[in-house]
């Protein structure tokens, strides 16, 4: 019988046992104020994580590392600092350190420090374009040190045969080595957040002037 032309067979992820592999987990944040009807897919959404991290972790082993976004401590001071940010992939990284992960900061606080900082100055609205042009340089200089940084650290880490959680934003541009199999875990609730998200904005842009709430300053 001939082969099916244009039909291309994924290899099982039980193939990818040797090897470094990162479980990469987009990073939802809450924000001051979610509506309930966002806090319930919010939720949902971090409860599948789990879920499909347990099923890579039966198939591959268990993670050894746990890695997250803007968090520059490892341990405990690293999980005093998820608490109070509020998000609910502090769940992911308990779980995991449970197993035996090991939960390891690979941000280093001055970099993303100065980020921040320069991100805060653009979003003051500055009236100079020549203010608004050296800020702007000085912010992408302190993103390629911090993205550079993320890759060197997150490749000491991570040991031949190993695998990471690594819980950060989409859309980054950290550059990860080639010899990393990434397996990106997209539960059905990410969907849902980026079609609600859609349709608030939306709805944003239709609300007439005189009903909209006030600007707010953001950080």
């Amino acid at each position: 019988m001939p082969e099916e032309l244009g039909k291309i067979e994924k290899p099982p992820v039980e193939g990818f046992k040797k090897g470094r592999k990162l479980f990469f987990v987009p990073l939802i944040l809450p924000g001051q104020e979610m509506p309930p009807e966002f806090k319930v897919i919010y939720n949902r959404y971090w409860d599948q994580v789990d879920a499909q991290i347990n099923s890579l972790e039966a198939k591959l082993g268990p993670a050894k590392h746990v890695f997250h976004e803007l968090v520059p401590e490892s341990g405990e001071e690293g999980l005093k600092a998820l608490e109070e940010m509020k998000v609910n992939s502090l769940l992911i990284v308990k779980n995991r350190i449970e197993k035996g992960a090991a939960f390891e900061a690979i941000e280093d606080k001055e970099v993303l420090s100065e980020l921040m900082d320069w991100s805060r100055c653009l979003s003051l609205g500055l009236q100079s374009q020549k203010v608004f042009s050296q800020i702007y340089k000085f912010y992408n200089e302190a993103l390629k040190t911090r993205d550079e940084g993320l890759s060197k650290k997150f490749n000491e880490l991570l040991k031949e045969d190993e695998s990471a959680v690594l819980i950060m934003v989409e859309g980054h541009h950290v550059q990860f080595p080639d010899d990393v199999s990434t397996f990106y875990v997209a539960p059905p609730a990410l969907d849902e957040i980026k079609r609600w998200m859609r349709d608030y904005q939306a709805k944003q842009k239709e609300t007439p002037p005189e009903q909209s709430e006030p600007d707010t300053q953001t950080t």
